[in-house]
């Protein structure tokens, strides 16, 4: 029997309500939404486990606790209901994620017991678009990476994880959480790079995807190819592959410290609609 309020982990057979909550808001959810429609909630597929906070017997509110803690529409209340969970299990994951006002208010609660963290980006802009810019030039020679090509694109994804969060991916388990991570992007045919006698010039993945939305990530330029608008020509024909093959909206989030990258994305025909924040272990 349920008490007025409540949070548990979700079993299998509440995958409905799960999706339910997670579909209705597709763009900010996308990442979460990708991986419960492709793993269900068995923490073992998922990857971590599904918390769902119940008001008056109905689920109400959700957070993904795996290798990110990620709250999803959640509420005040639900937000301190996981906080306390949170705290109780213990920190395990490597980041909090989520949309800004409802991560800030969890990083809060869970600063005390889990602070200080290695880095707080406390507004990321939501970008999203739903066509393709006529201002600027998709790069014809951005294609889909090819299986035999790991070994190429590597290194790439590997410098830019590096640049983005401050740490290695190689780190702690050798990389091999993150390797297979980018071997499965590959397989599924959402990575994307110019690649120039052997070495990257640009890349950059789709990392989560569903029939409503999906969410570029790893943009990356090579150091010496910067500055000669790789980033804009590059994100147009990953935006072009994108809406033709995965979603109807193509979504992204950046540093808001990143003004170049963000005036590049709007020229590509992104726009702003909200924020997320990142707190990093």
């Amino acid at each position: 029997m349920l008490t007025q309020t409540t949070t548990r982990v979700l079993d299998p057979g509440e995958l409905g309500a799960a999706l339910a909550i997670l579909e209705s808001e597709p763009v900010a959810n996308a990442f979460v939404t990708s991986r419960v429609q492709s793993a269900g909630l068995d923490p073992w597929r998922l990857g971590g486990e599904m918390w769902g906070w119940y008001a008056e017997g109905r689920l109400r509110s959700l957070c993904y606790s795996g290798a990110n803690l990620v709250p999803i529409c959640a509420t005040p209340e639900a937000v301190r209901a996981f906080a306390d969970r949170a705290r109780r299990a213990g920190r395990r994951c490597s980041s909090i994620v989520g949309p800004a006002q409802t991560t800030a208010q969890l990083w809060r609660l869970l600063e005390p017991s889990w602070g200080p963290a290695r880095d707080v980006r406390s507004n990321q802009p939501l970008m999203v678009t739903e066509e393709l810019s006529r201002g600027v030039e998709p790069d014809s020679l951005v294609r889909r990476i090819d299986k035999a090509e790991i070994d190429v694109i590597m290194p790439a994804c590997v410098s830019m994880f590096t640049e983005e969060v401050g740490v290695s991916p190689l780190a702690g388990d050798g990389g091999l959480l993150y390797q297979a991570r980018v071997a499965e992007l590959v397989a599924a045919g959402r990575s994307f790079a110019r690649i120039e006698d052997g070495k990257v010039v640009f890349k950059a993945e789709v990392g989560a995807a569903t029939s409503q939305a999906c969410q570029i990530q790893g943009v990356w330029v090579a150091p010496e190819y910067r500055g000669r608008g790789h980033s804009e020509t590059g994100m147009a024909a990953v935006l072009r592959y994108a809406l033709a093959d995965v979603a109807p909206v193509v979504s992204l989030y950046v540093n808001d410290f990143n003004t170049a990258a963000r005036a590049a994305y709007r020229r590509v025909g992104f726009r702003e609609v909200g924020a997320f924040m990142s707190v990093l272990f």
